[in-house]
């Protein structure tokens, strides 16, 4: 029986390309939402999960700050996948006879110069395959899609044009989940490798100015760091963070040891390989 990676989106969303990059060996499976992508990994149904967690252009995804630390699964990798959308129609559609097009709100917002000059109303869709999918079960010439590549060939419609984002930077930066393990050492990991983990500060002034100063003065580079709120009173903050290097490296041990001494809890989410696409930016800048 073939192993499993689950994913969040329908047939042909970016999710499921970036599944079939990386592990082209593994059959991809959609999921409705997150939350049933973490549960076919807890449970055993499937051994990976493909999460996207931030865009270069809208940011973070919603809700994964919170659901990742919850979900008690474990990061084994990352991914970054440039992001392109095509224009689809039905067979014998034109961007002239056309009055709609629809998709994700931020493929939408992300391909506002091809929607603003082919005069076409923009309509929210829950996702973007889910928008060809729609557009092809309509059968209707004046509903467009804007969708990945990949979307076209399952859904059996025509591209119209091709690479519509706006900026053809676009990148989304997904995490693969595993079920929890013993985190790998540094003999196991030992090229360019991410450590992900969460904490929460004491509450004390200048709290976590110090709980970072640690990270800077041992020269650890801090990729990621956003804050959320937890609990209903809007008093504790939690931290979720990616940073350069192992826990073994002593610079990263140095400076985690530190940030103990101003945090009330820490908590590792994954020790990881760099992606290439990481190092290959590194390397430019």
């Amino acid at each position: 029986m073939a192993q499993k990676i689950a994913y969040q989106g329908e047939p042909g969303a970016n999710s499921n390309i970036a599944c079939m990059q990386m592990f082209p060996e593994l059959e991809s499976v959609p999921c409705a939402s997150f939350e049933d992508a973490f549960e076919l990994v807890s449970s055993g149904e499937a051994e990976l999960a493909m999460i996207p967690i931030e865009n270069s252009i809208a940011g973070r995804v919603a809700d994964i700050h919170i659901l990742l630390p919850q979900s008690h699964l474990q990061i084994v990798g990352e991914f970054f996948l440039p992001i392109h959308f095509d224009l689809l129609g039905i067979p014998g559609s034109t961007i002239e006879a056309a009055t709609e097009v629809h998709s994700h709100i931020h493929a939408l917002g992300q391909c506002r110069r091809l929607i603003r000059e082919a005069g076409l109303r923009p309509v929210i869709a829950g996702d973007t395959a889910g928008s060809a999918r729609e557009v092809r079960e309509w059968n209707d010439p004046t509903k467009l899609s804007l969708a990945p590549p990949l979307a076209a060939e399952i859904y059996g419609l025509e591209v119209l044009a091709s690479r519509v984002e706006d900026d053809p930077s676009n990148t989304t930066r997904f995490v693969v989940l595993a079920r929890e393990k013993e985190l790998p050492t540094r003999d196991e990991l030992p090229g360019p490798a991410v450590t992900s983990f969460v904490f929460r500060v004491r509450n004390v002034p200048s709290a976590l100015f110090k709980a970072l100063g640690g990270f800077a003065t041992n020269g650890v580079n801090m990729t990621r760091l956003e804050s959320y709120m937890v609990g209903d009173e809007f008093a504790a903050t939690m931290f979720m963070v990616d940073v350069e290097g192992h826990p073994e490296d002593l610079p990263l041990r140095l400076a985690l040891e530190e940030l103990d001494f101003f945090t009330t809890e820490v908590r590792i989410l994954g020790v990881y390989a760099a992606a290439e696409f990481r190092t290959a930016q590194t390397v430019t800048a």
